[in-house]
């Protein structure tokens, strides 16, 4: 799903809202923790991996500019 950052929190915690108006709390992906240099901002546009079980809880997998 796509969606934008919200808000920036604590320990590389992330608020995006995604289509549909649902927010979902998400963490970056290992590939993108392995890159020090991708950094995520608020009003960033990112593509989130939501979970099947808990759709409250997602992984950023792609940052767009």
């Amino acid at each position: 799903m796509t969606g934008v950052v919200v808000s920036v929190d604590r320990n590389a915690v992330f608020r995006v809202e995604v289509e549909g108006g649902l927010e979902v709390t998400a963490k970056a992906a290992g590939r993108m923790r392995r890159g020090r240099k991708i950094r995520i901002l608020k009003g960033d546009t990112v593509e989130v991996d939501v979970s099947t079980y808990d759709p409250s809880k997602g992984r950023i997998v792609w940052r767009h500019r």
